[in-house]
C-alpha cells in the first residue's frame, strides 16, 4: 500500500534532476533557502500553499534571504535525492522538503551535510539537523462536517480520497463525527482514487458519488476538479488545501486551507540567528496553520456561529474531535465515553467510524 503524503506525478511531467533551479530574491550575501515541491505550483492546492509560504519568507526577510524552489519532483526513485543534494551543494543552508515521500531522501542527504539544516513536511523521522512539521488537518475537517450536516438533504456526503493512510482517514472520520452531532442520519460514501493529483480521476469519482445520492461532496486530493464538478452538477462542495471558491462560486461552501507562512518565517529567522533546533511541529486552528476559507453566502449566520463556537472550543481544548463514544464500522467501541484519542492514536488511525461507507483494505 502506498503511504506517501503526496502523489508521484506521471513520469512525463517530472522535472529532470539536472533541471535548472529558478532563484528568487537572490543576493550574494543572502542566506540561501531551498524548497522542494512534489507538484507544479499552479493556482491552487498543496504546492501552491507552500509556495505562498516561500513568498512570505521573501516578503518578511527581504534581501537577508535568497530562495530557490524546484517543483514537480517525484517522490519515488532517485530524483528527489538528487534535487535535495543539488540544493545542498549549491550553498543552501536551509532546505524544506514538502511531501511525505521526500522523508528518506531528506534524511540521507542531511546525514552527508551535517552543518546544513533541513525540515520535512508530514514526516515522522528526525535527526539533529532535520525537523518535521505538519498540520492538524482534521480540525478543519471537523468544522466542515458541521456545515455539511446542516446543508445535506439526502444525508449522503461524498468523499473523494487519495490513499487509505491515517492523514486521510482522520479527515473522513472527523467530518462524519461532526456531521452526526447536528444530523444523526448522515453517512459518508468514500471513493479512493489512488493518486493525489489527477483531475480526471477525481472528477469521475465525484460524478459517481453524486449518482449514488451525495448532495455534498468533498475531497482529500489536490486539484479543484471536485469543486468544479459540484458547480456543474449543482451540488454543494468543500475545497481542500486552498481557498477554492472561485472554482465553484455558487456551490462551494468553504475550503479547509493550510497556511505555512508563519512556520517558514519563524524557522528561517531561527536558522539565520543561530537559534534553530531540530523539532517537531503539528499546528492546527489555534496556531493558524489550518483555517477555513471565506464562506459561500449560502452558509447561514446560524451555521457560521455554530462553526465559530466549535472552533473556539477546539482551540481552547474543550472540544476534542475524536472524543468518545466512537464506534467503528463493525460496531466495536474504538473510543469509550469520557475518553479521547491521543495524538499518537490519531497519527496512526487505521479504521473508519460507524457511518462511513468504504473500505481501507
Amino acid at each position: 500500500m502506498l503511504t506517501s503524503r503526496r502523489s508521484l506525478l506521471q513520469a512525463s511531467l517530472a522535472v529532470p534532476a539536472a533541471a535548472m533551479l529558478p532563484r528568487i530574491a537572490s543576493a550574494a550575501d543572502a542566506y540561501k533557502v531551498g524548497f522542494v515541491y512534489v507538484a507544479p505550483i499552479g493556482d491552487a492546492g498543496w504546492t501552491y500553499q507552500h509556495d505562498l509560504g516561500r513568498k512570505a519568507v521573501v516578503a518578511a526577510l527581504g534581501d537577508k534571504v535568497s530562495t530557490t524552489f524546484v517543483e514537480n519532483v517525484p517522490e519515488e526513485g532517485a530524483d528527489a535525492e538528487r534535487v535535495i543534494r543539488k540544493l545542498a551543494t549549491d550553498g543552501h543552508s536551509l532546505i524544506y522538503t514538502t511531501s511525505f515521500g521526500f522523508m528518506e531522501p531528506t534524511l540521507k542527504v542531511a546525514a552527508k551535510f551535517p552543518k546544513l539544516k533541513f525540515a520535512h513536511c508530514t514526516g515522522y523521522k528526525r535527526a539533529p539537523n532535520v525537523s518535521t512539521y505538519s498540520a492538524r488537518f482534521y480540525e478543519g475537517r471537523y468544522l466542515t462536517g458541521l456545515i455539511a450536516g446542516r446543508m445535506t438533504k439526502s444525508n449522503v456526503i461524498g468523499y473523494v480520497a487519495a490513499f487509505p493512510i491515517p492523514e486521510v482517514v482522520q479527515g473522513i472520520n472527523a467530518v462524519l463525527l461532526a456531521a452526526r452531532t447536528v444530523n444523526p442520519n448522515v453517512t459518508i460514501k468514500v471513493v479512493f482514487v489512488s493518486t493525489w493529483f489527477d483531475p480526471g480521476k477525481e472528477r469521475a469519482a465525484a460524478d459517481t458519488l453524486i449518482s449514488q445520492g451525495a448532495d455534498v461532496i468533498m475531497h482529500h486530493t489536490d486539484s479543484s476538479a471536485i469543486v468544479q464538478g459540484g458547480e456543474e452538477k449543482g451540488v454543494w462542495s468543500f475545497g481542500y488545501d486552498s481557498d477554492m471558491l472561485r472554482f465553484g462560486p455558487k456551490t462551494n461552501l468553504t475550503s479547509v486551507s493550510m497556511h505555512w507562512d508563519k512556520y517558514y518565517i519563524d524557522q528561517t529567522k531561527a536558522a539565520i540567528d543561530g537559534s534553530w533546533k531540530s523539532s517537531d511541529t503539528w499546528g492546527g486552528l489555534k496556531t493558524g496553520m489550518v483555517k477555513l476559507a471565506p464562506y459561500n453566502a449560502a452558509v447561514t449566520d446560524a451555521v457560521r456561529k455554530e462553526v465559530a463556537d466549535a472552533q473556539a472550543r477546539i482551540e481552547a481544548g474543550t472540544l476534542q474531535p475524536f472524543a468518545g463514544p466512537i464506534k467503528d464500522q463493525s460496531g466495536a467501541v474504538k473510543v469509550a465515553a469520557g475518553a479521547a484519542l491521543s495524538d499518537g492514536d490519531i497519527l496512526g488511525m487505521n479504521w473508519f467510524a460507524e457511518g462511513v461507507q468504504g473500505k481501507l483494505g
